[in-house]
């Protein structure tokens, strides 16, 4: 489905965080990612850059899986270097299978970054010296403490080159455990 016209912005999904997890890392976040870059909430990126101008199939499988499937069980599991940066380390398969099957969807739209399976994570810290990247993970390994939390739902964003605009979110509501 191709809405002719559409905002030329890239379209980022995201997983939505439990609340109480999100607010969590949105203050880690803010304590530790570079002012001057800090555009953001804490988030989970699913994809990158899906083409904008299938915003209207986008949206409608979204909104489609928010009905079929109930919250998706994932895992905090600590810290995670990302060379000049530090993120918290997540895992959850039934959302990377999630992931997998709405790329299928989109197979042939895909930038070579969204090809690619995502390590789960939520970024606290980039773009910093990797000294200050190690001293963070240091400081936050005896801090962070694995957890187990559900994902509530999906994220829709245009990217405008710094902050992200939402477009919608789509609360997971249905009985379903995959997809």
């Amino acid at each position: 489905m191709n809405n002719s016209g559409a905002d030329l912005a890239p379209l980022i999904l995201t997983a939505l965080l439990p609340k109480d997890l999100h607010s969590w890392a949105t203050n880690l976040r803010d304590c530790h990612f570079p002012a001057d870059r800090n555009f953001l909430e804490a988030h989970v990126t699913l994809f990158h850059a899906l083409p904008p101008q299938y915003e209207a199939e986008i949206a409608a499988l979204c909104k489609r899986i928010a009905g079929e499937l109930g919250s998706i069980d994932a895992e905090l599991r600590g810290v995670m270097p990302l060379g000049k940066g530090t993120a918290l380390k997540l895992e959850s398969e039934p959302l990377l299978a999630l992931r997998e099957d709405i790329a299928e969807h989109f197979h042939g739209l895909l930038t070579g970054q969204d090809q690619h399976s995502p390590r789960l994570h939520i970024t606290i810290q980039n773009k910093v010296t990797i000294e200050a990247a190690k001293a963070l993970q240091a400081e936050l390994a005896d801090f962070v403490e694995p957890r187990l939390f559900q994902f509530r739902g999906l994220g829709l964003y245009r990217y405008r080159g710094g902050p992200w605009e939402k477009v919608s979110e789509y609360v997971f509501r249905g009985q379903g455990r995959g997809f």
